[in-house]
């Protein structure tokens, strides 16, 4: 697997971030959906790659993931596998990939917002694996009984 900046243009990115944002509506109250659009991915405080799958042959996308700059703490944003490449541990190379650049930044901790509902455990028990724990909102975020809010101390 391949990580690169990931061009918000590509048509398979788009459909990527469609389904995202789709799911997000399918199991989260409106109230509680904090995932970016394509034109807030866009935000020079923001840093999105793709990971892809290329075997020599094909090369395919398989998930995409974001870091927020939050004063000198990162957010990680639109973390999503594509659903035939879940379970090739696409989610976890992403997530290695933005720990390692919020560390290169120098930040003191790298936290996430997630859904509380059974479709969000796969994630919370990926971060879980990777140190992070359970802690209060952050940011601009307000407790909310349909979030889980992560956090990775860097330091």
């Amino acid at each position: 697997m391949k990580i690169i900046p990931g061009d918000l243009d590509a048509p398979a990115v788009r459909t990527l971030i469609s389904e995202h944002l789709q799911d997000m509506r399918a199991n989260s109250p409106a109230c509680s959906i904090h995932a970016l659009d394509l034109s807030e991915l866009r935000s020079p405080r923001l840093s999105f790659w793709t990971v892809w799958d290329d075997d020599g042959i094909h090369k395919r996308l398989a998930g995409c993931g974001a870091l927020k700059e939050l004063d000198g703490e990162g957010e990680i944003k639109t973390m999503r596998t594509v659903r035939t490449m879940r379970g090739r541990g696409a989610a976890r190379f992403m997530l290695e990939h933005i720990v390692s650049e919020a560390r290169a930044r120098n930040f003191s901790r790298v936290s996430l917002e997630t859904g509380s509902q059974d479709f969000f455990h796969p994630a919370r028990s990926l971060y879980a694996a990777h140190g992070f724990t359970t802690c209060p909102p952050f940011g601009d975020y307000t407790e909310d009984p349909n979030s889980v809010f992560m956090t990775l101390p860097l330091r």
